[in-house]
């Protein structure tokens, strides 16, 4: 009987796997080691190590997007798909990545803490803008980032787009130090791979903008944020990712900021999303256990 290794997830329940996999003759196992024809991971770190002690697994599926945690080269020189489930919360987190963005632009969460203070001042969140008049910037063109720029265009914004593996932007394009430059609000939408680690240099924000990120934390420098918040160049951030899940250190200074809005990692939930994962997850395990190509792979294994 073949084997799905669920290593780790925080979700209340694996039913929906269960009803799809067992069924279809598979065993599944929710943490601790071994050997497993599919290894499902939600945070988990996957080293060749760790793919050498599964001499049968055929698969590393990802609970996500993200595949930061997994080592891709090692999985592919020894046969290994790398499988990610890249739609399940496309809208959720293009939802929660405007929702924090107009927070930002109206003040909403600097206006609120003042009320909850047992004041009343409409001036407490500094000078606000009309939409209409400023400019967002898109980093990161996939299908979350163009659902952000059709959200935001919606709103009267002016939308530009960058994207570091040069997908053709769904608005006005942009270099990175245009958008950076010219940009009221950036929204970050970029996977993080070595090449965009620390993408964002804060000192070539507008003075005055707002960052928002609900992609990966490793995008931005904390410190680096947490100075520009401090010295009046950034107006305020929104974030939902951190290097630190929860955020340690510097990352916690940032999140407490009262210039900041922070969320937990909670950009892509939703009863719909939720369960659409992980019947993805589930049908990407079936795919690989009756020989198939997975539907959304990361890498490519030779015939």
């Amino acid at each position: 009987m073949p084997v799905v290794l669920i290593a780790d997830c925080d979700h209340a329940t694996i039913d929906p796997e269960r009803g799809l996999l067992e069924p279809a003759g598979a065993e599944v196992r929710l943490g601790g080691g071994g050997d497993a024809d599919v290894l499902v991971v939600q945070y988990a770190t996957v080293d060749a190590a760790r793919l050498d002690a599964m001499p049968s697994c055929r698969a590393v599926i990802r609970y996500g997007v993200g595949v930061d945690t997994i080592d891709v080269d090692a999985a592919t020189a020894r046969g290994v798909w790398v499988v990610n489930v890249p739609d399940y919360g496309t809208e959720e987190v293009a939802d929660h990545a405007v929702a924090l963005m107009l927070a930002l632009l109206r003040g909403v969460a600097v206006l609120d803490r003042s009320v909850r203070a047992g004041e009343w001042d409409d001036r407490a969140a500094g000078e606000l803008r009309r939409l209409s008049e400023l400019t967002l910037g898109v980093v990161g063109c996939g299908r979350i980032g163009t659902a952000v720029a059709e959200r935001a265009a919606a709103h009267g914004l002016r939308v530009l787009g960058f994207d570091p593996a040069g997908v053709r932007p769904p608005a006005e394009p942009s270099s990175l130090d245009g958008l950076l430059a010219s940009s009221d609000a950036v929204s970050l939408h970029a996977p993080l791979v070595p090449a965009t680690r620390h993408l964002i240099d804060v000192g070539r924000m507008r003075p005055g903008a707002y960052l928002v990120n609900t992609s990966r934390g490793g995008l931005v420098d904390a410190a680096a944020v947490l100075g520009a918040l401090e010295g009046g160049r950034l107006a305020g951030v929104a974030l939902d990712v951190f290097e630190h899940e929860p955020p340690e250190g510097v990352e916690r200074e940032l999140a407490r900021h009262p210039r900041a809005i922070a969320t937990p990692h909670a950009a892509w939930r939703s009863r719909e999303s939720e369960l659409a994962l992980k019947t993805e997850v589930a049908r990407e395990a079936l795919r690989v256990l009756e020989g198939r190509v997975p539907r959304s792979p990361v890498n490519r294994i030779a015939a």
